[in-house]
């Protein structure tokens, strides 16, 4: 990342590169979808960036209807976070951004979770398409909400991980408990019927090999953990970096948020070099995923963690 580029220090200049990536095909009103008559509007009277729509007659800028959308930090503040965001593998603190870009820790905080909202896939996947592997397993993190602390994990907060090992994505799902009628709604809506499954032998994967084409295991309490192609050491690499960046990193996150922060780690992981992706390219995706997307600070509830 070239931190002397233009977008990340003039305003004009990050309008500019933010229209081009969210406009690419030509610009459409964000309140009609019009895309005939949308207008720029010049002069001192109007504010740079300014358009109107011929068909509603609603006025907008580049960053209606996305999480940027009515924000007073400068967008190229706004650009220079997105890129940080992309580029720090394992999270960039709220901290250390106001402390780089010149804003206050809640400023901070809040642009965070609304580039988090913007990494954020709400589609249902197709893991596994074709009759590919998808690895499939659970970590533990931080504590539940109104738990005392235990011996063993029962007072953990849960996430479940499915990595699709043909194609290097990822998706992480914050679930309540590890039950397979709340895990068996998430796999089916992510995970193809011809999808072959790696787990380790933990009960509730006993079995999905009625659900999938195939169901393979390793068991890690005999000391296995690679048998043939059967494996699950793909998401137990993902899981080390998730769990580097939110202990070394973020160091404490409330149950409310952590499937932002999950989000995040699936999106830089779905999107890494390996894939063919640079800090651009995944920096200019955060873009194109801010789009029909808002992120109100009262919903966040106002919890700094």
């Amino acid at each position: 990342m070239n931190l002397t580029d233009p977008i990340f220090t003039d305003k004009d200049a990050a309008r500019a590169y933010m229209e081009a990536q969210r406009w690419a095909d030509g610009v459409f009103c964000p309140h009609c979808g019009g895309t005939d008559k949308c207008k720029r509007l010049e002069g001192a009277k109007h504010r740079p960036g300014l358009f109107q729509c011929g068909d509603c007659r609603k006025q907008f800028t580049v960053t209606v209807g996305t999480v940027f959308e009515r924000s007073k930090v400068a967008l190229n503040k706004w650009m220079l976070a997105t890129h940080l965001m992309a580029s720090s593998k394992k999270g960039f603190s709220a901290h250390q951004l106001h402390r780089s870009i010149g804003v206050t820790y809640k400023t901070a905080w809040f642009m965070w979770h609304r580039i988090r909202e913007a990494m954020t896939d709400n589609t249902n996947s197709d893991f596994g398409a074709g009759g590919g592997v998808v690895e499939v397993d659970e970590t533990f993190i931080g504590r539940e909400p109104g738990k005392p602390v235990r011996r063993g994990v029962g007072h953990k907060m849960k996430v479940l991980t499915l990595v699709d090992r043909s194609t290097g994505r990822a998706k992480s799902v914050v679930v309540d408990d590890l039950k397979i009628k709340t895990l068996m709604p998430i796999l089916e809506a992510h995970i193809a019927k011809e999808a072959i499954i790696h787990t380790d032998t933990a009960i509730q994967y006993d079995n999905l090999d009625q659900h999938f084409s195939k169901h393979e295991s390793v068991n890690h309490g005999a000391d296995e953990y690679v048998r043939g192609d059967v494996t699950t050491n793909t998401v137990e690499g993902y899981f080390s970096i998730f769990k580097r960046g939110m202990k070394g990193v973020y160091q404490h996150c409330d149950k409310q948020h952590l499937h932002r922060y999950a989000a995040e780690f699936a999106f830089r992981y779905s999107n890494r070099t390996a894939n063919g992706i640079d800090d651009t390219a995944r920096a200019a995706l955060i873009i194109k995923g801010a789009e029909g997307k808002r992120l109100t600070y009262r919903r966040t509830n106002s919890v700094f963690v």
